[in-house]
């Protein structure tokens, strides 16, 4: 077991000693007791679920301070050891005496964890001081620090009714949980946008919820915000019917220099403000059942406001979704604005009474993964004011590389012939009330159809559309702090869109961070291994509270977990670090060789076809087409080629975007690339998903809500390759994006294609695997077309960029 912190603050002595005051821990006199009767009171405090001293006494008995006595009958001895000590602490943190470690040398634990080093084997209470310290910033084997734990059991409950307690709360420069959970307040308003999305002549109001502490309303806090489109509802047959047939054709295009005309937005004539009919000091609605991110239900114990909003065109909100463009970005900033005191908002949907949110301090951060993280990055990429902070997850930085890929459609993993105009009505939860969408259908319906015509699916081409929704070209606007978390195995919101928005950022003057960790689309916020809530919460302490943390010091740059070795994290100053050298690699008939290939080597070819029912088999079984795309002898073996490497002599860490330069033909007008690079290794590798270690057993605060604790744990049977990276691309764009050309058949043409950054460490014994082949049946158009492909060997050749 290995519990990786990265958010400990170094502190002094002095300092550990005010802080421990600060949360009633102990008292001015506590360094005048003996070292006995001092761990004793730290002991009897670690309960606080125990209300009598005789049941606190009884808890001791049932820790072993050695192999012989227990903490209760240890402590009538008056002297205290390190090895007891370290004995007391790991069974606090959870771990099993005669099973984790052994009572007679407990330093020898079976884990890696934080904890005190002493420089002596008998302690004063000086050093219990610091070593209790340290264990109440030292994560439990149930994935919280200690000190979270105790204030789950409910050791801050008489400090959040007691008016002199401080707030916020800091510990270790993180906000403790000192707001009460019991009393939150739940409220909805509606905020104007300057927007007419649905062009019905007003401006489209905008449904916000918020949860916030009671607390609030005497000291404004700090509020974090999640755009979410989901949190409505969503329209999942309709996206259904909509969605796209990818059993098409792939056709030639014509040819064009410049595939965007006009990156250019119309701006539309915007209808007067509302009238302010008066000022409502409350809304006037309240709320059930809500959409929630257990990382935003973590904060409000810790002093911080909840904040969702689904946005344009969502169920009791006005307007009509867009997908992405600069009016979804406008709606989404709008309740920033109201937030930073800047932005109207009204109590209810009809009295227009203005309600302001004073119980905001104008520190806002944004939140959430996928859509929720793209919404993120498309607000900071405003500059609006009041927006301190971004945590986007899995988030798109530009749209064309969610649903395309040098000038083919490319479907997200998990959702072939979803689009633009797929995602517009899933998310148009207007739809769900009748009366709302009455008045709206036709004007809708015309609003999709657009989407349809101007997404371009029957070339794949980046135009104005695509170059309206690429929050890339407005880095140089953003403010604020960037903190940004990606799966190096995420196909759905592939890597490159983190990627490409961290390369800007470094040339920013902005903060920011990045954690990589091996999960496809998932929330990490619930791993045992990665400290992450106290990452947050050591962030959101420093930019929304302006506490002088030392977060942006303390917190590495770059934060990535090993995709070998199981609950493993390692830092580094960036990804994809520009220098970096490239190892290359020459193809020569089936193998990848560090030599030139013999310049008379005759070209390999390969036949995008399948018989009808192999092809109608794999469309359907997409794992069993992955499966056996890389095996040397399958049904696909005439489909492809496959390249390996010599198996590797000592670890090799590939870092940053890999490589292909191919010269290469089809014998059609026309042509389709696509690349996968494995390891090939028969090897107990990390699951695909973690694995939940025990249930409920994350607590977000006393009393209150619960999440699993998850992990990735290593698979049980090994696996004989994994993918570690891809990309595909039109041939009539091999010479830009923009850029559209012909192909002569037969003819051989030079072309270079970045495949998605990565993160990977192959093992010794483990080989490289490149397959070249035409129809990625998981994310291509699947024409199942006769075209033959020529691959000249001799004049290709395979980049891999690896860690300096």
């Amino acid at each position: 077991m290995k519990l990786n912190q990265f958010a400990i603050q170094p502190t002094s002595f002095q300092q550990e000693f005010t802080e421990l005051q600060r949360i009633n821990f102990i008292q001015a006199d506590f360094l005048n007791q003996k070292p006995a009767p001092a761990l004793q009171w730290l002991l009897q405090k670690s309960f606080p679920e125990l209300t009598t001293s005789q049941d606190q006494l009884h808890q001791l008995s049932t820790l072993m301070a050695t192999s012989k006595q227990n903490a209760l009958e240890y402590l009538q001895q008056g002297q205290v050891t390190a090895t007891a000590f370290y004995n007391i602490f790991w069974q606090l943190l959870g771990f099993e005496a005669g099973q984790d470690f052994s009572l007679d040398d407990p330093l020898a634990l079976d884990a890696q964890v934080h904890y005190p080093i002493f420089s002596q084997s008998n302690l004063d209470t000086k050093d219990l001081l610091h070593g209790w310290y340290q264990l109440l910033i030292t994560h439990t084997v149930h994935g919280q620090t200690f000190l979270d734990e105790l204030a789950n059991r409910g050791y801050f409950q008489k400090m959040i009714h007691d008016p002199h307690t401080p707030r916020p709360l800091i510990f270790n420069g993180k906000a403790q949980p000192v707001y009460d959970t019991n009393k939150l307040i739940h409220e909805v308003v509606y905020v104007e946008s300057s927007l007419d999305s649905d062009h019905d002549g007003q401006r489209d109001l905008l449904k916000t919820e918020i949860i916030r502490p009671q607390e609030s309303n005497q000291q404004p806090v700090p509020a974090l915000y999640t755009a979410s489109p989901y949190n409505q509802g969503t329209n999942d047959k309709d996206g259904e019917t909509l969605t796209h047939n990818v059993n098409v054709l792939l056709q030639a295009k014509s040819p064009s220099p410049n595939t965007v005309h006009s990156a250019s937005i119309k701006e539309a004539q915007i209808p007067q403000p509302r009238s302010i009919k008066g000022h409502s000091p409350k809304a006037s609605a309240s709320m059930g059942n809500y959409f929630s991110y257990s990382l935003n239900d973590y904060f409000l114990a810790r002093g911080f406001a909840v904040v969702y909003a689904a946005g344009i065109g969502t169920k009791d909100s006005q307007g009509f979704r867009t997908c992405g463009d600069n009016q979804e970005t406008a709606s989404t900033t709008a309740i920033i604005e109201w937030l930073a005191g800047q932005r109207t908002a009204f109590s209810d949907q009809t009295q227009q009474l203005s309600i302001t949110a004073s119980w905001c301090n104008h520190q806002i951060a944004m939140t959430g993964r996928s859509y929720l993280g793209t919404l993120a990055i498309a607000a900071a990429t405003t500059g609006v004011a009041g927006l301190k902070t971004i945590i986007a997850e899995a988030a798109i930085s530009s749209w064309y590389d969610y649903y395309r890929e040098n000038g083919l459609v490319v479907a997200p993993q998990g959702f072939p012939g979803e689009d633009a105009d797929v995602l517009a009505m899933e998310t148009f939860s207007r739809k769900k009330q009748a009366g709302d969408y009455h008045k709206i259908a036709s004007t809708w319906q015309q609003h999709l159809q657009k989407i349809a015509q101007y997404q371009d699916r029957s070339t794949g081409n980046y135009n104005d559309f695509w170059e309206q929704r690429n929050y890339r070209h407005h880095l140089q606007k953003i403010k604020a702090d960037i903190f940004l978390v990606h799966g190096l195995n995420d196909w759905n919101v592939k890597p490159k869109n983190a990627y490409k928005f961290w390369q800007a950022l470094q040339k920013l003057p902005v903060t920011s961070k990045l954690i990589l960790h091996q999960g496809p689309h998932i929330y990490i916020n619930n791993f045992r291994s990665l400290d992450f809530t106290d990452i947050i919460n050591l962030w959101l302490t420093h930019e929304l509270y302006d506490i002088d943390n030392q977060a942006q010091k303390i917190l590495p740059k770059v934060i990535i977990q090993d995709n070998a070795t199981a609950e493993t994290w390692k830092t580094q100053n960036t990804w994809g670090d520009a220098h970096n050298q490239s190892q290359v690699f020459y193809f020569n008939e089936n193998s990848l060789q560090k030599k030139l290939a013999p310049q008379d080597l005759a070209p390999q070819s390969y036949c995008d076809y399948l018989p009808a029912d192999k092809f109608n088999y794999y469309t359907k079984n997409l794992n069993q087409w992955q499966q056996d795309l890389t095996q040397s002898n399958s049904d696909l073996a005439t489909t492809r080629l496959l390249f390996k490497a010599a198996p590797q002599q000592k670890p090799l860490i590939i870092d940053g975007r890999p490589k292909v330069k191919l010269r290469i033909a089809s014998d059609h007008p026309y042509g389709l690339l696509s690349c996968r690079l494995i390891d090939y290794g028969f090897f107990r590798r990390l699951e695909k998903l973690p694995q939940v270690l025990e249930n409920q057993a994350f607590d977000l605060s006393w009393h209150y809500q619960k999440e699993n604790l998850r992990e990735y744990q290593l698979a049980t049977d090994p696996t004989s390759f994994q993918l570690i990276s891809l990309a595909h691309l039109n041939f009539q764009n091999r010479t830009g994006l923009t850029q559209v050309t012909t192909v002569v058949p037969g003819k051989f043409y030079d072309l270079t294609l970045l495949l998605q950054p990565t993160h990977y460490q192959l093992l010794p014994g483990h080989q490289l695997g490149l397959i070249i082949y035409a129809t990625d049946m998981e994310m291509t158009i699947r024409g199942n077309q006769n075209i033959r492909y020529q691959l000249d060997c001799a004049h290709s050749k395979f980049l891999v960029p690896l860690m300096s």
